[in-house]
Order: C-alpha cells, then sequence, then structure tokens
C-alpha cells in the first residue's frame, strides 16, 4: 500500500492547488468574496467527492476529514487577498491547475485499485478525481471547461493512470509510482501550456 503519510500529503497538495485555481479563476471573473471561496471549494473537493459516490464510499472523503475544507477556504481566502502576487507567473491558474491534475490522479486511480477495481475504473476514477473539480469551476465561472477543449488535459490524465496502473501491477514501490505518474501528468500538461499542444479537431467544410 502507498505510504499514508505520502498519499496524505499528495492529496492535500491537490486540494490546495485546485482551490487555488477556483478562487484565481473567480478573482479573474470579478466574483466577490464568497464567490470566490466557493468557487475554490467545489474546484477542490468537487472531483473526489465525485468520486467517493461512484465508488460507494460514503460519506466522502471531506466529510470525514474536514482538514480539506478548511484547507480549501483558507487558500481561497490567500488567493483572494494576495492574488497580484502571483503577477510573476504566466496564467498561473494553469499551472495550479496542472499540479491538481497531477496529484489528484494519483489519489483517484490509488483508491479504485485499493477497492480491487480493474484497469478501466481505476484509469476513469484517477481521471475523474483529476478533471471533475476543473469542470465544475469553468461552468460557474462561465469558461468552456478543459476538458471539452482541444488542449492537452484530460488525455495527460488518461496517459498517467496508465502509467501509475502499469507500475502498479509491475510491483513498484506504491509511493514512488504515485510521485511518478503525478509528475508524469504535471510535466506533460506543463509542457503542453508552453507549446501549445493540442488534439485534433474535427474539420468542417
Amino acid at each position: 500500500m502507498i505510504n499514508v503519510n505520502v498519499l496524505y500529503f499528495l492529496d492535500l497538495l491537490g486540494t490546495a492547488a485546485f482551490a487555488a485555481s477556483g478562487a484565481l479563476a473567480g478573482v479573474q471573473r470579478r466574483m466577490d468574496l464568497l464567490g470566490v471561496v466557493v468557487l475554490g471549494l467545489v474546484t477542490a473537493v468537487g472531483g473526489g467527492t465525485i468520486r467517493d459516490v461512484l465508488l460507494g464510499t460514503l460519506p466522502p472523503f471531506c466529510f470525514k476529514d474536514e482538514n480539506y475544507l478548511y484547507l480549501s477556504i483558507v487558500v481561497a481566502l490567500l488567493i483572494f487577498y494576495f492574488h497580484h502576487s502571483l503577477d510573476f507567473l504566466h496564467r498561473p491558474l494553469l499551472y495550479f491547475d496542472a499540479l491538481g491534475l497531477g496529484t489528484f490522479l494519483v489519489i483517484g486511480t490509488g483508491k479504485a485499485l485499493a477497492y480491487h477495481h480493474g484497469f478501466l475504473v481505476a484509469v476513469m476514477m484517477g481521471v475523474m478525481t483529476a478533471t471533475a473539480g476543473g469542470v465544475v469551476r469553468d461552468v460557474l465561472s462561465d469558461q468552456v471547461p478543459f476538458i471539452l477543449q482541444k488542449e492537452i488535459y484530460a488525455t495527460a490524465c488518461i496517459f498517467g493512470g496508465i502509467l501509475y496502473y502499469i507500475l502498479y501491477r509491475l510491483g513498484v514501490n506504491e509511493s514512488l509510482t504515485a510521485v511518478i505518474a503525478a509528475l508524469f501528468v504535471v510535466i506533460i500538461r506543463v509542457i503542453a501550456i508552453h507549446r501549445h499542444w493540442s488534439l485534433p479537431v474535427a474539420k468542417i467544410d
């Protein structure tokens, strides 16, 4: 099994990253303080909540451990008041989102495997955990969700989930497997941002 401390750290890291991305999206859409906090909160815990409902592990993780909720709210408040400090980053929302993608992908995939699900369900739960919160964020902030655009987004999660499953079945240390898969997703996503990688779209004559 994955070392509990490593798993918890990755989960909190992903929660903070997605809370930041949600709150920043709210700031960019000129939402008030409550709107920014709500957007940060649903972005951070939305994917994991949907995952737990689908896997039948109720109540959802954030109700069992309220630290996830507190962390999300604190990060959202920090973004609301200090977002100008992020001006040195080019499109900081995308980088927070990439970090959240990688960490939540391994959390979701690992949890599905811990419940003895097979390859397809494990990858699907990883992708669900990583992307559902971002979909909620984009819908609430009146944006077309990244997952529905041609950018390399969910695709990075799919390949990260496949990598996780392969390493898991090969018997690689699970903590190391989680770190490798998370870094893989983050790196692919960041490179795709910088090099403008995208999936093909249908041609309309």
